[in-house]
This record gives C-alpha cells, structure tokens and sequence, in this order.
C-alpha cells in the first residue's frame, strides 16, 4: 500500500498541473465521486495481484511441462527486449478482446459501466474499475503469454514479463485518461493518445470504439477506430445501454 501511496502522490503532482495549463474542459473543484476514486486506485492495484498471482503460476507450471523443448529453447535464447516485445504484442491483442467483450456481453458491462460512469475525464478515472472487470482483462492479456511461455520461470525470474506487460499499459492509461488538450499528428496512429481514448468514452456516437490499450492498429484491423484529426467528444459518460455493432461482427 505504501508504494501505491507513493505512486499516487507522484501522478498527481504531473497530472494535476497538466490538467489545469491545458485542459480540454476547464473542470473547477474535485469530481463528487473522488473519495470512491481514490479507494478504487488501491483496490485495482492490490486486488488483481492478489488473485491472479496462483492461477498464472500455476499457468507458466502448466506450460512449462507442455511445450515442446525445442521452442523452448528458442524462447530462452532471445534477448529480454525482444521477449518483452513479443510478449507485450500478445497481451495487447488479449487486453483488446478482453476490452471489447467487457461492452458487448451484458454481464461483463455490468462490472465495466463503472468505469464509463464519470460525465468528466480526468487522469485518476483510469484506475476507475471493478475489480472483477480488472481481473478479467487481466486474464485477457496475461493468459496467453503464461500459455506460449513467454513468461516462463526458466528465465523470468520474478514475473517481470508479466511486471513489465501490466505497468506499461496501467501507467500508460493514466495518460489517456488525462484531461489534456494535445494532439500528436502522424503519431496517433501508432500509440493510442488522448484523443483516441477520450473517443471510447463518449457518451453519444460513436458508441463502442478505440478498445485498444497502446495499439490503434488493432482497433483498425478489427473495425472499431473512431480518431478524427481535430474534434473532441461534447459529452462523456453512459449515454445509452451499449449494443453489439453487427458492422463489426462478421470481420
């Protein structure tokens, strides 16, 4: 608890300057529901390592027996930035389906609205999340690098894959969230930005866009890219009960 603390005053003293000098919307005075924000940031960050921690081990075990030695042996020999790079574009894959499916399956949404509920952005609306939701995008994106042995304890000591996979896009999120005015050119359409993501919570159309944690690619391959060059969302929050889009059901 004490480093999430720490974590937390240091985003903070970034995030709260930034949002002033250059906001999207002038905000004035605290979200009404920041002390259930700020209990929310420590139970995301406490609660997911908690449960996950046995079933992935028990995962990587599970791959370890299973999985030919010869690909194994490959997997050991490659440099740790290029298994990190893998295994951070196989997460990324699962976090976007994890993410879609959380809106387009009605018991997943249930858990998840708690997160679109807020009708103003700001940076700490990241950790905004139900635990349940946050343990199954989890799974999403940590399952399948455990199960191709990307994290395998030979020679990940310490579950830092998986370490590196979750805090880069956590720490990342807080940035997307952010109540910032600033666009990246050419850029946002390699790394999602704010204005990607400000679109995913949109209270009006388009509805169901930009699942992507880091990667607009994926949301354009699978259909669901909305980032126009200049324009904003008017409005955030829960509009209406989300709905399949039956565009995107036959890619």
């Amino acid at each position: 608890m004490i480093h999430l603390s720490v974590w937390l005053a240091v985003l903070a003293a970034i995030f709260v300057p930034l949002e002033r000098l250059c906001a999207i919307q002038r905000q004035t005075g605290f979200r009404r529901q920041l002390p259930l924000d700020l209990f929310l940031y420590f139970a995301s960050g406490f609660v997911p390592a908690l449960v996950l921690a046995a079933p992935l081990a028990a995962l990587t075990a599970l791959a370890q027996s299973h999985l030919p030695e010869d690909y194994c042996t490959a997997l050991d020999r490659l440099p740790g930035p290029g298994r990190l790079t893998i295994s951070f574009a196989v997460a990324e894959v699962g976090f976007y389906w994890g993410h879609r499916w959380s809106h387009e399956w009605p018991w997943l949404w249930r858990y998840h609205a708690l997160h679109h509920e807020p009708e103003r952005l700001d940076w700490l609306v990241n950790s905004r999340t139900h635990p349940i939701d946050m343990i199954f995008t989890r799974l999403c994106g940590l399952v399948p690098i455990h199960l191709l042995g990307l994290a395998s304890a030979k020679w990940d000591r310490g579950g830092a894959i998986a370490a590196a996979v979750v805090a880069l896009s956590t720490w990342w999120g807080f940035f997307l969230h952010a109540n910032v005015r600033w666009r990246f050119g050419w850029l946002e359409q390699l790394v999602a930005t704010p204005a990607f993501h400000h679109w995913h919570h949109v209270a009006d159309t388009p509805l169901n866009r930009n699942f992507a944690a880091t990667l607009p690619a994926l949301d354009r391959f699978f259909g669901t890219l909305h980032l126009p060059a200049r324009d904003w969302p008017e409005r955030y929050g829960i509009g209406a009960p989300p709905q399949r889009d039956a565009s995107t059901d036959e890619l």
